[in-house]
């Protein structure tokens, strides 16, 4: 876990993959420490959780350190006024900007919710490594902005459209998931939470806060020979963008 920025009123925390942001019913069978109980111990303060990341998926989180101000975020959330980049890589070529609006179920109701995802291609790379059924591989780096947050949403959303994300042992491709772990060494899920963007509850000035994916994707993603610098994707989305 890392801050990166803290004021009065709430704390940023750009956080690593595979740790669970509280506990709660779907993470009831784990035992480790969750990011709330760790910022609990940094600020000695109450800690008040206004969105959520899967546990498998990096980067930015905003928490409220009072009622008032989680109430204030948790409606910006809700009137869908927050913006929010990801970045993914994900089987196939996606070489189009298009939207997902199929609705997503809740696994405890049953219900199903809508949701709305938007997506944009970066990069694209065919790399001479066999999957199952082909002779080679091709995979896309894109950047998700989803409206909605329901759970799973963008994994399910990707899935949807035949380009699950990498990594993603649920709704992806095992075959792929398989080649990544046995050759290049990466297990975790390519998914990251890049940028955020919402109104500040005191200030009511517009803040933009951005964290860089993991070393590790850096890593594999020059071995497997993409040349997008994403330290420039961040600048470019710095100033936000709506749909």
């Amino acid at each position: 876990m890392k801050v990166i920025y803290e004021d009065n009123d709430l704390i940023a925390v750009n956080k690593p993959p595979n740790l669970i942001v509280h506990h709660s019913h779907y993470a009831r069978n784990i035992k480790e420490i969750s990011l709330v109980q760790q910022l609990r111990e940094y600020t000695s303060a109450s800690i008040f959780p206004v969105h959520r990341l899967d546990r498998k998926t990096s980067g930015l989180l905003i928490f409220a350190k009072d009622k008032v101000t989680a109430k204030h975020l948790q409606d910006q959330f809700e009137a869908q006024t927050v913006e929010k980049t990801y970045l993914a890589l994900v089987r196939g070529f996606v070489t189009t900007s298009g939207k997902v609006d199929t609705p997503v179920k809740n696994e405890e109701s049953g219900k199903y919710s809508p949701a709305l995802t938007f997506y944009e291609p970066i990069e694209q790379l065919e790399v001479n490594i066999p999957v199952p059924p082909y002779s080679t591989a091709r995979y896309s780096l894109i950047a998700l902005f989803p409206k909605t947050g329901k759970m799973h949403q963008l994994r399910k959303h990707m899935n949807k459209i035949s380009h699950p994300i990498i990594g993603d042992p649920k709704y992806g491709n095992r075959h792929h998931n398989q080649m990544f772990q046995e050759r290049l060494h990466h297990a975790e899920l390519f998914l990251h939470a890049c940028s955020i963007r919402f109104i500040h509850p005191s200030t009511n000035i517009i803040v933009n806060f951005t964290v860089p994916p993991p070393e590790k994707w850096k890593n594999t993603l020059h071995s497997l020979g993409f040349s997008t610098d994403l330290e420039h994707f961040l600048i470019t989305i710095k100033d936000g963008r709506n749909f």
